[in-house]
């Protein structure tokens, strides 16, 4: 009997060591969403229940559009609403004045959705059908260009815009191995470790294309003395304050160095230039945001961090002028 128990009170052991090895695999691993990812250039990311939490209350309500409002009918998908996390690819496109334009996108959207409903909305608005292992995935004509969608889950959706189907099939055929904890692209492979813990928004990569303009990396109508293909870490995570990360990798110590004074300059300039703006919601927030980055520069990396209060992001958002609704089709 004792020989029983002790091997049962063993196998116990086992089976609880089993488990949490999986669960802290799990927890350190990049988000399944980020891991369906294709190869690309850049990859943002960004979970929205917390931000939902944090900023929902304090946003005023947004009358929608009509196209949206006959979307949000027939889907019931609320974007505000119902969606959770979202999982962006950045791709760079050969030809910047294609329909394209510069990048074009790959993601996966997870969130709270009516399958029957949605997949009667595409089915009655793609030009076209193809079935891919299993799925099938609908093309939605789009200013020029096609965006293929494919519900890949109860909750989840593919969406891409790129010129063929190869980045939507890839998600397509990294969700059969979606249970490995670091499946991924060849990006995310090399940088998630170096991704903060707890980090409810992030990105990696070439993350300054979607804000080149003739070469350059604009934020906030400021050009920055970066090339666009420069590579990225930014996080955003809630550590009793918004903790904002952004580290560029630079291709020796020396152009690190460089690109540190020359950043740091432009942070003066900034705060200075910014002084004199009109008190507005969005204009206090920059305000604050600048004065509160903190720039270093170690090795290959200049890092920009700046611990910020709850209400700057507020700010940033009730005063952007981006923040409209979404619109009706999904349109990259």
């Amino acid at each position: 009997m004792l020989r029983r128990t002790r091997r049962l009170l063993w196998i116990i052991v086992a089976v609880v060591a089993l488990i949490a090895v999986a669960v802290l695999l799990r927890f350190k691993s990049p988000p399944e969403a980020a891991r369906l990812l294709p190869e690309s250039d850049g990859i943002l990311y960004v979970n929205l229940r917390p931000l939902r939490t944090l900023l929902h209350p304090h946003l005023p309500p947004v009358e929608p559009a009509a196209e949206y409002q006959q979307f949000l009918t027939a889907t019931g998908f609320d974007w505000e609403r119902d969606l959770d996390q979202a999982a962006i690819a950045l791709h760079r496109m050969a030809d910047a004045r294609g329909p394209n334009g510069a990048v074009a996108y790959s993601m996966v959207l997870v969130g709270r959705l009516d399958g029957r409903r949605i997949a009667a909305w595409l089915t009655a608005h793609a030009a076209a059908q193809e079935n891919y292992a299993g799925q099938t995935i609908y093309s939605l004509p789009s200013e020029g260009r096609t965006v293929r969608v494919a519900q890949i889950g109860y909750d989840t959706i593919a969406i891409s815009n790129t010129p063929t189907p190869e980045q939507i099939h890839s998600i397509l055929d990294r969700h059969r191995t979606a249970a490995l904890p670091f499946a991924g692209s060849t990006l995310l492979a090399r940088h998630w470790a170096e991704i903060p813990l707890l980090s409810f928004a992030w990105g990696m990569g070439q993350i300054g294309l979607p804000f080149t303009q003739s070469g350059a990396i604009h934020v906030f109508g400021l050009a920055l003395p970066l090339a666009s293909n420069t590579t990225f870490l930014a996080s955003l995570r809630w550590v009793g304050s918004l903790r904002l990360r952004v580290v560029e990798i630079a291709p020796s110590e020396a152009v690190a160095a460089s690109q540190a004074a020359n950043l740091g300059l432009l942070l003066e300039l900034a705060r200075g230039a910014t002084q004199s703006l009109a008190p507005t919601t969005a204009n206090r927030g920059l305000q604050q945001l600048l004065a509160a980055a903190r720039l270093s520069s170690r090795r290959d990396r200049v890092t920009i961090r700046a611990a910020l209060p709850a209400t700057t992001l507020m700010d940033l958002v009730q005063g952007s002028p981006t923040a409209a609704q979404p619109e009706a089709a999904p349109r990259n």
